[in-house]
């Protein structure tokens, strides 16, 4: 059973997905590199813009205080992927933000989320696992960094990582998520999908969360190769 999308929300939503891509649509697996480094420019923002808000999607984590940690992987198989994200403040001409609370989730790479499964929409049982996810807190330069994998992806969805930003005090102050760059240049062509390919894939203009906007103001700056290991990077600004 397909997974579902679900809509755009702070806290809840529910809806289905989107249409996957048209058979017109030109895979990433027609264009894929084998080898080499990539680097992919993310989002340019003009101005201070308050990152979008959007699901935190049906597979949060349970106990985000259990996993204060920068290293995330848990021994999970997958290209090396360092995650930095910059919090900035609206409120402060968008300003770093130190001591935000920040947590991250996403899927493996086979499109599986750990602390769930077992059920019609993930069918692999992950409930007793916490594999890519942990929280960390912004220096002074409003700066976490985790170590993860490049995440794969699932129907209905582009490759994305959820992101919850909290006060220091445990205040929400955005649900939000980042999108990758695409094209035959991109790290995500390079990936290929890992053991599945791309064949089915949704691109970030078909995505339910992303295709309103086609992602552009979450798509990360990514860097790197499958030998080396990626860098994402990405500045999220939020009212605080």
């Amino acid at each position: 059973m397909e997974r579902k999308i679900f809509l755009k929300s702070l806290l809840v939503g529910v809806a289905t997905g989107p249409s996957l891509l048209s058979a017109c649509k030109k895979s990433d697996s027609s264009t894929t590199l084998n080898s080499g480094s990539v680097s992919n420019t993310g989002s340019s923002l003009s101005g201070c813009v308050v990152a979008p808000t959007e699901t935190e999607g049906p597979f949060p984590t349970k106990v985000p205080t259990s996993y204060v940690r920068s290293d995330i992987r848990d021994s999970k198989d997958g290209y090396k992927m360092t995650v930095k994200i910059t919090i900035g403040n609206t409120n402060n001409n968008c300003n770093p933000l130190s001591n935000a609370i920040v947590d991250i989730w996403h899927c493996d790479t086979e499109g599986n989320y750990s602390e769930y499964g077992g059920t019609g929409m993930q069918a692999n049982n992950y409930q007793s696992l916490h594999f890519l996810r942990g929280r960390q807190v912004t220096d002074t330069n409003g700066l976490v960094t985790f170590t993860s994998i490049f995440p794969g992806w699932y129907s209905g969805r582009a490759t994305h990582i959820h992101v919850h930003i909290y006060n220091a005090a445990g205040n929400s102050l955005k649900i939000t998520q980042i999108a990758f760059p695409e094209g035959s240049g991109s790290a995500k062509a390079i990936v290929n999908g890992y053991n599945k390919g791309m064949s089915g894939y949704t691109y970030n203009a078909n995505d339910g969360v992303f295709g309103d906007d086609g992602g552009k103001y979450q798509i990360a700056t990514v860097s790197g190769s499958k030998d080396s290991g990626f860098d994402l990077s990405i500045q999220m600004n939020v009212p605080a």
